[in-house]
């Protein structure tokens, strides 16, 4: 007789991939959202909501991603000294060509991650560089073409 029950992974039993992502002319929003999808491991038959059974994902080129239409100019990051008027502003395009470029896609992620215990520990998983260099060369990530999945996916 065939079992019936939806079978629920336990955290033990998770099979982590490495994948490498490169960023170079990708739509952020697109971007933010395939990726999001990894780190929970929906793509995955064997998806279990409450087991951070997802994806380590390794992103270069985060400084190369681009933002359709007038977002680089109009999409305005906030936040608070702590003092009093200390609010402070930045657009998109003052992040991308800041510091920390990386930090426009961890956000954007972020913010597609369930929020609580598990998403912060799915969001460990992620692994952003803003160039062509990275560290995890040793764990051999497979590559993932996001531009040939849709067309929409690159700008130009």
């Amino acid at each position: 007789m065939l079992s019936t029950q939806t079978r629920s992974l336990k955290p033990a039993e998770v099979k982590k991939d490495w994948v490498l992502i490169d960023a170079e002319g990708l739509v952020l929003g697109r971007l933010a959202a395939l990726v999001a999808t990894r780190l929970r491991g929906k793509h995955k038959p064997q998806f279990t909501p409450h087991v951070d059974c997802g994806d380590h994902v390794v992103i270069v080129n985060a400084e190369k991603v681009k933002v359709t239409g007038n977002k680089t100019e109009q999409s305005v990051f906030y936040w608070h000294t702590g003092y009093p008027g200390g609010i402070k502003e930045r657009t998109m395009r003052e992040r991308l060509e800041g510091r920390f470029p990386e930090r426009v896609i961890e956000k954007a992620v972020e913010r597609m991650i369930t929020r609580g215990p598990l998403g912060r520990r799915q969001m460990k998983n992620l692994h952003v560089y803003a160039g062509a260099e990275h560290p995890h060369a040793g764990a051999q990530p497979s590559s993932l073409d996001v531009a040939a999945l849709n067309r929409k996916n690159k700008v130009g």
